[in-house]
């Protein structure tokens, strides 16, 4: 049996349907995905994400070190601001993408991918040595829940005192309380929509959830699962590691290069490999696709240009929003541009597909 959050008793009074995921015992729907994703598209919709990795770097040289094993600018994040990075090896290759909160110059909480939790927290460990700073693995004392869509604020706000519209994107606050509870709150989220990412004492968890989901059911909130997450942030084109990143490709070449700034004064692991990648162009580039011919591009999928393999699908579906069968794919880069016509191999099929651009949804 894999390892539960604490909201895995509430999922079955939801008729949740569960997978493994890394380790994890979590919903893959409800209702069903078309339904949660249009649910968080239009209105509202809530997802237990408390699997996620919380690790905390504390000490007088909190940001020297951050600055040394992230790819982003540390030095320009305010307290009370969050920052999307990622941490890679010399080679260029990801470690993992994260977000991390600054709470001060000396204290700072990293939310990383529940599949790398403990590889992340032995390669900050092993990284640490030479900087003054605590490095501790704080999952366990975190629950985390999304509420995502577009009527998340009003939900939201009818459950706490703070005026939730000073938290702007990318932005948290600490002991907020929210439902009765006391809860760091931040405007993030993995779905392409407004909405909050609430982290709290795990014994508060089921109380959180099933408040948000009474407190929005005029809205026509829903509780979604692993599914709709995933269609969710593919269209919004925001990348999954072990699909978009891994050790073999690097934040420059899946796409996220604007968090990786190779022109700070600092040395941070890998930049001399990512500082050629952002001169030269990568050999490699993660585009977006979309089928001419029918079929749906899946993550593993081989891509050829007349016949000559360029890469692979890794992301596909049908989306839910746009209605079209649609893929991310790390292609070689003479083939990146727009309108370039490919194949997708699937199964035994050769599918006709072109290079589109990317994000595939953005919120209006």
């Amino acid at each position: 049996m894999g390892k539960k959050t604490p909201l895995f008793e509430v999922y079955a009074e939801s008729g949740a349907k569960t997978i493994d995921f890394g380790g994890w015992d979590l919903p893959v729907q409800f209702s069903g995905i078309k339904e949660e994703h249009e649910a968080v598209r239009t209105r509202a919709g809530i997802f237990d994400v408390s699997h996620m990795g919380e690790i905390e770097v504390t000490g007088p040289e909190t940001l020297e070190f951050l600055q040394y094993v992230m790819t982003n600018d540390v030095k320009k994040v305010k307290d009370g601001r969050c920052q999307y990075t990622a941490v890679c090896y010399e080679t260029g290759g990801t470690v993992d993408d994260l977000v991390w909160y600054k709470r001060s110059d000396e204290s700072a909480l990293l939310v990383v991918n529940a599949a790398n939790e403990a590889k992340d927290f032995e390669w900050l460990l092993k990284h640490s040595k030479d900087f003054n700073v605590q490095v501790s693995n704080v999952s366990s004392h975190y629950a985390q829940i999304a509420l995502q869509g577009p009527l998340a604020n009003q939900i939201a706000q009818r459950l706490s005192e703070t005026d939730l519209k000073e938290i702007r994107f990318f932005s948290f606050k600490e002991g907020v309380t929210f439902a009765n509870a006391s809860v760091l709150i931040s405007r993030t989220g993995y779905t392409g929509e407004d909405g909050f990412e609430i982290y709290c004492n795990p014994n508060d968890a089921s109380h959180i959830w099933k408040t948000c989901l009474s407190e929005g059911e005029e809205e026509g909130i829903q509780p979604c699962g692993l599914g709709a997450r995933d269609t969710l942030r593919f269209e919004a084109t925001l990348p999954l590691y072990g699909q978009e990143l891994s050790s073999n490709i690097s934040p420059v070449e899946a796409g996220i290069g604007f968090a990786v700034k190779t022109d700070v004064d600092s040395r941070f692991i890998g930049k001399d490999v990512l500082a050629r990648q952002k001169e030269d162009g990568p050999l490699r580039k993660s585009v977006g696709i979309e089928m001419i011919d029918k079929g749906i591009p899946r993550h593993g999928y081989a891509v050829s240009h007349q016949g000559m393999d360029i890469g692979e699908v890794t992301s596909g579906t049908q989306s839910p929003t746009l209605g079209k069968n649609i893929g991310l794919a790390l292609i070689d880069q003479k083939y990146a541009s727009e309108g370039t016509e490919v194949e997708v191999q699937i199964r035994k099929k050769t599918v006709r597909a072109k290079v589109v651009q990317t994000p595939f949804y953005k919120k209006a």
